[in-house]
C-alpha cells in the first residue's frame, strides 16, 4: 500500500508523492530526504593518522655522523637514497626527508676523503724512507768530511796525534754543522781515540724514523754500517759499505 500523508488544513489523507491537498489545495510537506553524510564516528570512515619519521632516514645520519669511517660513509648514502624514495611515496605517511638528505651530505663528505686517505697511505712510507735514504747519505757523507779531518789535524799536531773533540776539528776545516754533534736526524761521535786511531760513529736520532741503520769509520777512513741502528755493534763488527 502507498504511504500517505494527512492535510494539516482539512485532514484529508493524501498520496505521499503529493505537494498539494486534493481536498482543499494546502501545500504539503515535501517528502523528507535522508542524509547521506555519513555520521562522525561511523563505520568506514578512517581517522587522520599523524606522519611517523622514517627509520632509514635516522639511520642515514647516524650513519652519517660516523662517516670517517668508511663502511658508515657508504651506509649513509644507501640508506639516504632509499628512505628519501620512501618518503615521495608515502602520500605523507612517512617524514624525514630532511634528515636523510643530512645524512646523505655526511656520507658524501665521508666518500670524498676515501681518495686522500688512499694517496697519503701510499705518500708518506715513500716519503719517510725518501727522508731516512737522504739522512743516511748525508751522514755517510759526514763521515767522509770528519776522517779527512782528523788526518788533518793529526798532521798538523804530530805531537798530539788525532783527536776526541769534534770542536778542535774546527781549526781542521770541519764545519761548525757537523762539529755540534748532531745533523740531518743522525748524532755523530769520537771514540776510543789514541794518537794512533779512533773511532767516529754516527747513529740516527730516532731509529725507523730519522735513519735506520748507524755509520762508523777508523783512521782507515773506510765507512762501515750497522743494519740495526747500533753504534757500538757497528764499530766492533760492522760490515764494509758498498758505496
Amino acid at each position: 500500500m502507498e504511504p500517505v500523508k494527512y492535510c494539516p488544513q482539512c485532514g484529508k489523507p493524501n498520496a505521499d508523492s503529493s505537494q498539494f491537498c486534493v481536498s482543499c489545495g494546502q501545500t504539503l510537506a515535501s517528502p523528507t530526504i535522508a542524509s547521506t553524510q555519513p555520521a562522525v564516528g561511523s563505520v568506514g570512515v578512517t581517522p587522520p593518522t599523524t606522519p611517523e619519521t622514517s627509520g632509514k632516514a635516522i639511520a642515514s645520519l647516524i650513519c652519517g655522523l660516523l662517516s670517517f669511517i668508511f663502511p658508515a660513509a657508504i651506509a649513509a648514502i644507501i640508506l639516504g637514497h632509499i628512505s628519501r624514495s620512501e618518503i615521495r611515496k608515502s602520500s605523507g605517511r612517512l617524514t624525514g626527508s630532511g634528515i636523510a638528505l643530512t645524512g646523505l651530505v655526511f656520507g658524501y663528505i665521508g666518500v670524498s676523503f676515501v681518495p686522500i686517505l688512499i694517496i697519503a697511505a701510499i705518500a708518506i712510507p715513500n716519503l719517510l724512507r725518501a727522508r731516512i735514504a737522504a739522512n743516511e747519505s748525508s751522514a755517510v757523507s759526514a763521515i767522509r768530511t770528519i776522517n779527512a779531518a782528523e788526518i788533518s789535524y793529526g798532521t798538523n799536531h804530530p805531537e798530539i796525534g788525532y783527536t776526541c773533540s769534534l770542536e778542535d776539528l774546527k781549526s781542521a776545516g770541519l764545519p761548525g754543522e757537523i762539529a755540534t754533534g748532531e745533523r740531518h736526524g743522525f748524532e755523530f761521535h769520537l771514540d776510543a781515540c789514541t794518537p794512533q786511531g779512533y773511532v767516529v760513529i754516527a747513529v740516527p736520532r730516532t731509529v725507523n724514523t730519522t735513519g735506520t741503520r748507524a755509520f762508523c769509520s777508523r783512521q782507515d777512513a773506510i765507512v762501515r754500517y750497522d743494519p740495526n741502528g747500533s753504534g757500538s755493534d757497528c764499530a766492533e763488527h760492522g760490515a764494509p759499505l758498498s758505496q
